[in-house]
């Protein structure tokens, strides 16, 4: 397998603080950032450096969601709740008070929002009647982030206790639970076919785990220090990761094998840790968002 070359496009500006979240829309050019200026901002890769403001909001904003079902945006408040947004009008169609705490994560499933809190709760909400089904318990410790499998009906949970929780699409009931990494888990995604389930902790390990039982498959040391988010290639036969150690790195999944870093020294990288990615389906672009208040776009480009 060829080394992929990369090569940076732009680097986009505007927050003022922290980058904390990335969204791709239904569009493939079009995506979301927010940050910890609380704006929500529509980008199009086609005309990178004109961002459009959809929403300002007073708090820090950790998730973004898109729900495809109705095109519409939703963003979690800290210490509020979520607000659904008509993106394209830039209006609020919708909020819904859930925490005092932060939101960190956002995932759907049908006309179904799940909303992973700082308290260690998951909350399932109707987004056409925005009223709350179900709550799993809380736990000590916050619940980080989400991946949804259509494939069993199922949701899997990281928590900042270490563990991967595993709830049923449902009703929220709990199906498994074990102790997965040594330190928080910040990110999970199963594969595109549903058998694996991939996570990533600020242990610095990406871990795979099978989605039947949930044994251990395999385990890398994949940065030197927290893995805050990974991605898959839209042709799904790799994934890209993006680390507190300020760098960048791609992997074909089928190896769980290493094969570009990019970092601040060889690709003018970001300087500060890299809070989340996107494999975008518009060019094969990769963007990435950072502490360092900017989001960057890179080509990748790999020989036959």
């Amino acid at each position: 397998m060829t080394t992929p070359q990369v090569s940076k496009v732009t680097s986009l500006t505007g927050h003022r603080d922290a980058v904390y979240t990335l969204e791709r829309s239904a569009i493939p050019e079009v995506f979301f950032s927010a940050a910890g200026d609380g704006m929500v901002v529509a980008w199009d890769l086609t005309n990178p450096e004109s961002g459009q403001l959809i929403a300002r909001l007073p708090n820090s904003v950790y998730a973004l969601h898109y729900q495809h079902a109705t095109g519409t945006l939703i963003a979690g408040h800290n210490y509020d709740g979520i607000h659904l947004l008509d993106w394209q009008n830039k209006q609020e169609i919708g909020s819904l008070k859930l925490t005092e705490t932060a939101i960190f994560d956002i995932q759907s499933y049908e006309r179904f929002l799940y909303i992973a809190t700082g308290e260690g709760s998951v909350i399932k909400v109707d987004a056409s009647t925005l009223a709350i089904t179900a709550r799993t318990a809380p736990v000590l410790k916050n619940a980080r982030a989400m991946a949804v499998n259509t494939k069993t009906g199922e949701l899997a949970v990281g928590y900042s206790d270490h563990y991967i929780r595993i709830f049923t699409l449902d009703d929220l009931t709990l199906k498994h639970a074990w102790p997965a990494h040594t330190n928080s888990v910040f990110t999970l995604r199963y594969t595109p076919n549903g058998d694996f389930l991939l996570s990533g902790s600020r242990d610095a390990r990406l871990k795979a785990w099978n989605s039947n039982g949930y044994t251990q498959a395999a385990e890398v040391v994949a940065h030197m220090y927290a893995i805050n988010h990974l991605d898959f290639s839209p042709d799904q036969k790799h994934f890209v990761t993006c680390s507190l150690d300020k760098s960048i790195k791609v992997w074909s999944l089928e190896e769980l094998r290493l094969l570009k870093v990019i970092d601040r020294a060889r690709h003018a990288g970001h300087g500060t840790s890299v809070n989340k990615v996107l494999w975008s389906s518009h060019q094969d672009q990769i963007i990435s968002a950072s502490d360092d208040r900017t989001i960057s776009v890179w080509n990748i480009f790999f020989k036959l």
